[in-house]
């Protein structure tokens, strides 16, 4: 091992490849893409024998004529025109889905699911694309070939044997596209069910019910050229390096104009830093960097809501003495809620703030002086501040500063939560809700001619539990890769294998096909980089990003296989094979997805005349009443938040670890053991720690250790031989990488505001490893 000096037993095998050599850490003092990124997407290109494809598919990748829509983050298409609006890990994303690598019906017959359930996650998706619909076969422990007809009727017969439609849960993740996803709640729906759990609810489901309930939606209110012409920016809680690296281009164009850019993070990030943009051919040329933020603050995990807490007081204390700190004509004609916030503001202590944040005051005070010297700002944040107990807190709160100076419904301000996934918003609008609105199962009703059920369904948690106490006997997952994305994998798996069929609609092998029922199909489906041949011809997809434009996706490349199925013509095979007896016109809508939107259009607030909107230049926006000063509250107004502080210090010799992904990484996806921007190579078995926290507890570094998490039951969780690395981040807290980690994620550590997973906020022990 080397290192630079300035700087419970796993349930199943590692995730990642194995590593060559031994594993090493140098802290990464380059600046983010540029080079680096060039170097490691030649070098992915390599590997792959993609030379000419990934190109090709990189001049096609999203662009508004023709183009497909990168399958990787949600981040929105440039409104400039750019030619090259990609990134590192959106070519990597589009080059593993193009491998010419198979998985066939040979690859099944020489390995018993037992052998793969042996496998490294890495290793059962680098075996490549899956090419025909798969069916378990108890007796020989292998996956056997089945017809598309078969499987159908195999899902059709056990879910017209269930006693109760609320037997079965219909999972997606957020690659799914509008369509797909319209089909799908339609089905579930028209089966009698509202169990939709999807990827939302381990995300951000705390920024979604937190913006609902501040200001009646639950999206966030800026656009693109929002963040051309913010004065101020906010990142909080965005690792945008990895996860939304086109989000460079506009922190760099930002810095360019004279903006201001405070980053908030317990680790310093590399976008938090510089940038070279690779598209921006004469910086690449000389090398030349742009910074991409002016202030970096690094608060205690779960110490953001008492940072902005802090600005709001010292905005609020600021007002005293001059009037223009506050927009009093805005929060008296748009607010509610304002004087009980200032009283709450005005009553905590500057002691309490730095305590919880883990910041000083002063650190706070720059910040505020910041946002108020800005007359235009933005907050933007991601999963590290949504995977907490009081997520929707925290969440409130910033749209509490943005309402102190009347920063919404105007050029250049307002919130702007970061999904990070392709579509995973598309999903939530077009109905993947288990939470569904009265509004929108009537107009679902009046556009379907159905009867929807009112009452609430499962989210992702309760699904698991419902799965492993065997009151859910069917698992319907719609693309991700549910086993090593959940929480609790031990009690994940215990779910999924109690059910009596697992469903998985992939493009690739994983580990929810080897973990899966006592009957399970595998059903294969096409890329978003491959064409949709129907029956009147080459369909188009619509989705979703992350700032509410909705727009076309058309594949460029021939199928894997010729035995792919789209993923509507798939949701509507089982919808046909389960509702023999439905009026729903199944088999025409795939012929032609105009049709699936022309009904949308009827059915979704915000489509209407969908098909005309959807071909214009970069698509269209929903609208957003919020963002018109239209606030569909109780009051009417937007609402301030008076929550409490919570406490967030851990305890003596506790740590508060949060999960996150390496750089090499796309959600459950592992590209190689690497993590370039923290300067970690060939190792995933890891802890992050302060150095003077190792040094309290005898451990050295890269030193073994062991970690245990405590759960609120009081129950504990193990994982064993780890290794420590030093590294820039507040005393008391600790992190590490997902999927590896989410063992230490108990079922019940979730939140009580938003039903979320804590994974970026559980309590750990990590002591030098026994032995």
């Amino acid at each position: 091992m080397s290192i630079d000096d300035e700087a419970q037993e796993p349930l199943e095998p590692r995730v990642g490849p194995v590593p060559e050599d031994d594993p090493e850490f140098r802290p990464y003092r380059h600046p983010a893409a540029g080079w680096g990124a060039a170097r490691s997407v030649t070098r992915f290109l390599l590997e792959e024998r993609a030379l000419v494809d990934g190109p090709r598919a990189i001049m096609r990748m999203n662009h508004e004529n023709g183009g497909f829509d990168c399958p990787g983050c949600a981040w929105p298409d440039d409104t400039k025109g750019l030619h090259l609006d990609i990134c590192e890990n959106g070519i990597k994303h589009v080059t593993w889905e193009m491998t010419r690598k198979r998985v066939d019906r040979d690859f099944f017959a020489a390995h018993a699911v037992t052998e793969l359930a042996g496998w490294s996650d890495y290793d059962l998706e680098n075996q490549g694309r899956l090419t025909e619909p798969m069916v378990y076969d108890a007796a020989s422990d292998h996956y056997v070939p089945i017809s598309w007809k078969d499987a159908f009727e195999l899902v059709g017969a056990t879910l017209r044997g269930l006693d109760s439609p609320n037997r079965a849960a219909y999972y997606t993740s957020g690659r799914l596209g509008n369509e797909a996803t319209f089909l799908y709640q339609l089905m579930a729906r028209e089966l009698g069910t509202n169990n939709l759990p999807d990827c939302s609810n381990m995300c951000h489901e705390a920024s979604g019910r937190a913006l609902q309930a501040s200001l009646g939606t639950g999206k966030g209110t800026v656009d693109l050229k929002d963040w051309e012409s913010a004065d101020a920016l906010f990142i909080l809680g965005v690792n945008a390096a990895s996860n939304a690296p086109r989000m460079l281009t506009a922190l760099a164009e930002a810095d360019r104009r004279g903006a201001r850019i405070v980053h908030v993070n317990p680790l310093v990030e590399a976008a938090a830093t510089r940038t070279i943009v690779p598209h921006e051919f004469t910086d690449m040329a000389l090398f030349r960097t742009t910074r991409t933020s002016t202030l970096n603050l690094q608060p205690r995990i779960g110490g953001d809501m008492a940072l902005l807490r802090g600005m709001a007081k010292a905005v609020l204390e600021k007002s005293a003495s001059d009037p223009k700190a506050l927009d009093v004509a805005f929060i008296d004609r748009h607010t509610a809620g304002f004087e009980e916030y200032r009283a709450l503001c005005e009553a905590t202590p500057w002691e309490e703030l730095e305590r919880q944040s883990g910041l000083s005051r002063d650190d706070i005070l720059e910040a505020a002086r910041v946002y108020g010297e800005a007359d235009r700002s933005i907050v933007s944040w991601c999963l590290g501040l949504t995977q907490h107990e009081h997520g929707v807190d925290t969440v409130r709160e910033i749209v509490n500063l943005l309402l102190l100076r009347g920063n919404l419904g105007r050029e250049g301000a307002g919130p702007s939560p970061v999904r990070g996934h392709s579509n995973v918003q598309g999903n939530r609008t077009c109905g993947i809700d288990h939470r569904p609105t009265d509004a929108f199962l009537d107009r679902l009703a009046d556009a379907c001619g159905i009867d929807p059920p009112r009452e609430h369904g499962l989210d992702t948690v309760r699904t698991i539990r419902a799965m492993r106490d065997g009151a859910v006997k069917v698992f319907v997952g719609m693309g991700g890769n549910f086993a090593l994305a959940a929480p609790d994998t031990a009690a994940t798996y215990a779910a999924l294998r109690s059910c009596d069929l697992t469903v998985q609609v992939s493009t690739k092998l994983n580990r929810s096909h080897v973990v899966h029922g006592r009957a399970a199909l595998i059903l294969p489906c096409l890329g978003r980089t491959e064409k949709d041949h129907q029956r009147r011809g080459v369909q188009s997809t619509s989705v979703e990003d992350s700032m509410s434009m909705v727009h076309l996706s058309v594949g460029m490349k021939r199928p894997a296989s010729p035995h792919l199925l789209s993923e509507p013509a798939i949701v509507a095979g089982m919808a046909r094979a389960a509702l023999p007896d439905s009026e729903t016109p199944w088999d025409w809508y795939v012929e032609d997805y105009d049709r699936i939107r022309d009904t949308m259009a009827e059915a979704l607030e915000g489509f209407e005349d969908f098909n005309r909107r959807v071909r214009l230049p970069l698509g269209f926006r929903i609208k957003q009443p919020a963002r018109e000063l239209v606030f569909l509250t109780p009051s009417g107004r937007a609402e301030f938040s008076s929550a409490a502080l919570p406490d967030v210090v851990p305890e003596p010799g506790a740590l508060a670890l949060g999960t996150m992904r390496s750089h090499d990484q796309w959600n459950t996806t592992i590209y190689s053991d690497n993590d370039r921007y923290r300067g970690v190579k060939n190792l995933r078995t890891l802890v992050f720690m302060n150095r003077a926290d190792m040094r309290e507890r005898g451990i050295a570094d890269m030193g073994p250790v062991d970690i245990t998490s405590t759960a609120k039951d009081g129950s504990s969780r193990f994982l064993t031989g780890y290794t420590a690395i030093p590294y820039d981040i507040p005393r008391g807290c600790a992190a590490g990488y997902m999927p590896e980690m989410n063992v230490l994620c108990a079922l019940g550590d979730y939140s009580t505001q938003s039903d979320q997973p804590i994974m970026k906020h559980l309590k750990v022990t990590v002591v030098p490893a026994v032995g």
